[in-house]
């Protein structure tokens, strides 16, 4: 199995199986955005304690990109401090510009997948819509 087919499959399994779909009771932050150029939507939803995001579902509709990429993130971002998390979209958003990161600090793990999305600039903005309002919600925090 070649790497790109790899890649495929784990977008298509976050799409089709999104971890963390859901939303949270009225104390968590929420954060709306949506792409108008394509449709995409996505209502992210954080509970931050002591400067630790401790929980993070989203609500959304759009293209596999999208979704997949809110799943991955939610995943990724549960458990980090505020710091660590505004550091990993610095990362990701190097990610998508096709620059090559040093993910020493950051497992990737599955964010990994959505490396070849920067071949195809259209669809990079499906890719970091979940991740702006991520970054878009803990600057409301502090």
């Amino acid at each position: 199995m070649q790497l790109d087919d790899l890649y495929r499959r784990v977008i298509m399994d976050h799409y089709q199986h999104p971890r963390n779909r859901g939303t949270m009771d009225n104390d968590a932050i929420t954060v709306e955005l949506n792409n108008p150029t394509c449709g995409d939507r996505i209502a992210l939803q954080m509970r931050v304690q002591d400067d630790q995001i401790k929980e993070a579902k989203f609500e959304g509709e759009g293209c596999s990109i999208s979704l997949a990429s809110a799943s991955m993130m939610t995943e990724a971002i549960k458990g980090l401090k505020t710091d660590q998390a505004l550091q990993l979209v610095t990362l990701f958003s190097s990610m998508m510009q096709g620059q090559e990161v040093d993910s020493d600090q950051f497992p990737l793990e599955d964010i990994e997948a959505l490396t070849g999305v920067a071949k195809f600039p259209a669809r990079i903005k499906c890719a970091t819509l979940a991740w702006k309002a991520m970054e878009k919600g803990l600057a409301q925090k502090h």
